[in-house]
This record gives C-alpha cells, structure tokens and sequence, in this order.
C-alpha cells in the first residue's frame, strides 16, 4: 500500500469513528425521546437480557399501568410472561400486542413458541407460517452479533427450522409423532422487538 492510499485510509478511519462518538454524544445526552418512559423501557429490556425477568416484568408493568396501549410494552410483558412459564397471561398478552399491530412478523414468532410450549402445536405452526409470511427474513434468526453477546456459538433453532419439523411431524400419523424435544425446544429464545 502506497504512503498516499495509507493516509487516505486513516483521516477516512479517524472521521468515521469522530463521527461516530459525536453521534454517540449526542444522542445521548442532547437528543429528546418522544417516549417519556423510555429509560423504563430501556431498563426492563436489560433485566430481560440478564434474565432478571422479575424485574422487567414489574418494569413493563409500569409502562403499562401509565400508558395500557404502548406497543413495546406490551410485546415485552408477554415475552418476559413466557420465558416465566406464566403461558395464560403471555398469550392474553401476545393477543393484544397482536390486535394493535398485526403485520409484526416477531409477535406471531413469539405467539408460536409459546403455543409450541404449551403443546398446541397446530396452533404454533400457524402462527410460524404467518411470522414468514410477514417476513421472510426472520427465517435467518439471529444476528451473529446477537449470538456473540449472548455467547451463542451454535445458532439457535429458528421459527423456520421449527415449523419444517413440524410440518414433517403434524403429516405422520399421531402414534408416530415426535413434536416435542425437550433440549432442542428450550434452545430456542423469543424474538426481540
């Protein structure tokens, strides 16, 4: 590499990350929120990352209580109701998250986990095909980088992996079917947002 491409490519570099932590700065500390519960949310999202689900759902609660119909509330409450087993009242909640927005591929995905948890599997492969439908790309599951900071090394199943076996499996007869296997089903994590 030539002496001219060399600092060409480093003042490219040194502006790019200057920008980058002027972005940062700003967004930060001088950039409003339309959403007054924003740092609520904020909160409850990272109790949900670290598995504190107690918490983000008394976080959620809170939203919800001050604003009953704020979307990523509601989908958050009845992500973290599944992933505390609490299946009648996540399902009440994916519903309603549903009612509000029904073009959102990730809440029909998180509707057929739990489905799929609570062992209504047709009703689990409906709500997959209609999670594809919306959009196709949520076949690919999770970013690498989503996995990197969940320390996932193997990519987990995804709704499309899941709905392909049971498809397979709902097309046997029912002494023949396998549709659950406990350690692959609890790989499988909701989808965010």
């Amino acid at each position: 590499m030539s002496e001219r491409s060399y600092r060409r490519l480093r003042t490219v570099a040194i502006i790019l990350v200057g920008g980058w932590i002027l972005w940062s700065f700003y967004d930060g500390f001088f950039r409003g929120s339309d959403d007054p519960m924003d740092g609520t949310l904020q909160a409850a999202e990272r109790y949900f990352e670290d598995q504190e689900y107690e918490k983000a759902l008394a976080h959620y609660d809170q939203i919800i209580a001050q604003l009953p119909m704020h979307l990523f509330a509601l989908r958050g409450r009845a992500r973290t109701l599944l992933m505390l087993n609490r299946y009648q009242k996540a399902l009440r909640s994916f519903d309603e998250a549903i009612t509000f927005e029904p073009e959102f591929a990730n809440t029909w995905a998180n509707r057929g986990i739990l489905h799929d948890r609570m062992g209504r599997h047709e009703k689990a492969l409906s709500d997959y095909e209609q999670a594809l439908r919306l959009d196709p790309s949520i076949a690919d599951g999770p970013h690498w980088l989503i996995r990197f900071l969940r320390l996932q090394t193997e990519p987990p199943p995804t709704i499309a992996d899941r709905a392909r076996y049971l498809r397979t499996q709902l097309a046997l007869p029912e002494e023949q079917r396998l549709l659950e296997k406990p350690e692959e089903d609890s790989k499988q994590r909701p989808y965010k947002r």
